[in-house]
């Protein structure tokens, strides 16, 4: 990753920021687009373009020229039973984690292939291929993001590598309404074999090395980060 130029969406919080440090500590440049940038302070390599995904475009004139290395981190967690799931929740729930993905991709796919071998990343969640109650919203628009991973994947290559993570509950800003005390977490953490919750940390390591030219035989995989759950039972 030395000298290489990544571009991470959302990286200021959670699994994005996480991944920034990684990335920045391996002597990557790093360009940050997210709402706000206090937690980025004092990183080394490390760019912040302020950005709401939902309302902005990335303007090419804040890109860099080549770009190894895509992240999209940006995501959403509503857990109700169907039957009081309106549609335009639905239609959140699409417009951030897919619609802003796409937005993003097309403004860096120049990028991207000029670099010769750029790698994207995405994630999706456990719950697309699990099934799990009160999880339709979430999982019909991650279900949409592995297709399009599987379906770039093949459109791009073999310039452009796509992949992507499925996590089940990390520890992260995003879910820390259903990790707000220890009896929580420990609940949560006991549906998983292997009997807690994921940290942020863990699943940017597994991003990280995606992006980087150790995955450079590896595109269009779901990668399951999920403690288990999605494959075994204990």
């Amino acid at each position: 990753m030395q000298g290489n130029n990544y571009v991470i969406v959302g990286g200021s919080s959670g699994i994005g920021l996480a991944l920034v440090k990684l990335i920045s500590q391996a002597g990557g440049n790093v360009w940050v687009y997210s709402r706000t940038g206090e937690s980025l302070v004092g990183l080394t390599n490390v760019k912040h373009i302020t950005l709401d995904v939902l309302t902005d475009e990335i303007s090419a004139d804040t890109l860099p020229e080549l770009i190894h290395g895509l992240a999209y981190c940006p995501g959403s967690i509503v857990l109700k039973p169907f039957r009081s799931l309106k549609p335009a929740q639905f239609q959140s729930d699409f417009d951030i984690n897919v619609l802003g993905a796409v937005k993003t991709m097309k403004a860096c796919f120049k990028g991207l292939k000029k670099s010769g071998a750029g790698g994207v990343l995405l994630f999706s969640t456990v719950a697309v291929q699990q099934g799990m109650s009160f999880h339709a919203s979430i999982a019909a628009a991650k279900g949409a993001i592995e297709g399009l991973t599987k379906s770039l994947a093949a459109e791009w290559a073999p310039t452009i590598r796509v992949n992507c993570i499925a996590p089940s509950l990390t520890h992260t800003p995003l879910a820390g309404r259903l990790l707000s005390t220890p009896e929580k977490k420990e609940a949560s953490g006991a549906r998983h074999p292997l009997k807690r919750v994921g940290e942020a940390a863990e699943i940017a390591e597994m991003g990280a090395f995606l992006l980087s030219e150790k995955a450079g035989w590896m595109t269009g995989q779901i990668i399951g980060m999920d403690g288990g759950m999605s494959s075994v039972r204990v």
